[in-house]
């Protein structure tokens, strides 16, 4: 018999058993990430709201589908992204901007020379950074959040977009490239 305890498979079980707050529990565990992921793919808080009551609505209907292959917030995560996803492609507002992909090597590699958490020390920099973050197309934005803010590994953003890790460490290269050359234009100061 297998003694590890995993708390995502008693959480996940007491929800289906319908014991009493296990569900409130889950919204409360993972509420956060869910509103990092459509929060930063849609920007808007009256859509965020509504796409993260849909994405529990989901998850309570489809969590008897959970096996555990995943941790449950990659599950959760994913399908917050997928309902986000949607959400753009029903308002026809592109995931990456159409010139992203040109003229960008592939890269299997996620570091650089940029650092993004020196970046947001110093408080001026760290709200020009957050402009230059919002600036960003919604994928870029989201892998971004999951990699800095959620600290996803990227095997579990690849869980939760479908993508490939090596499209993922591209998005991140390109987008740190973008948030430097944003902070060096406003700056005048090589970041």
């Amino acid at each position: 018999m297998d003694d590890i305890h995993d708390p995502d498979r008693e959480l996940v079980d007491a929800v289906l058993a319908q014991r009493p707050g296990a569900f409130e529990r889950l919204v409360r565990e993972h509420q956060g990430l869910c509103w990092h992921i459509i929060q930063r793919m849609v920007r808007n808080p009256e859509d965020t709201r509504e796409l993260c009551q849909d994405t529990f609505l989901r998850v309570h209907r489809c969590l008897h589908q959970y096996r555990g292959e995943s941790a449950l917030k990659s599950w959760i995560g994913r399908v917050a992204y997928h309902i986000a996803l949607r959400h753009l492609q029903r308002k026809r507002i592109p995931l990456v901007e159409a010139h992203d992909d040109e003229g960008w090597p592939p890269t299997e590699s996620v570091a650089d020379d940029f650092n993004l958490e020196a970046a947001c020390a110093d408080e001026e920099i760290a709200a020009l950074l957050h402009e230059a973050i919002e600036a960003l197309p919604p994928l870029q934005r989201t892998v971004l959040t999951l990699y800095y803010l959620e600290e996803n590994t990227i095997p579990e953003i690849a869980h939760i977009t479908g993508l490939a890790s090596g499209t993922i460490k591209s998005h991140l290269f390109r987008s740190r490239l973008r948030l430097r050359e944003a902070l060096e234009a406003r700056t005048g100061v090589a970041a």
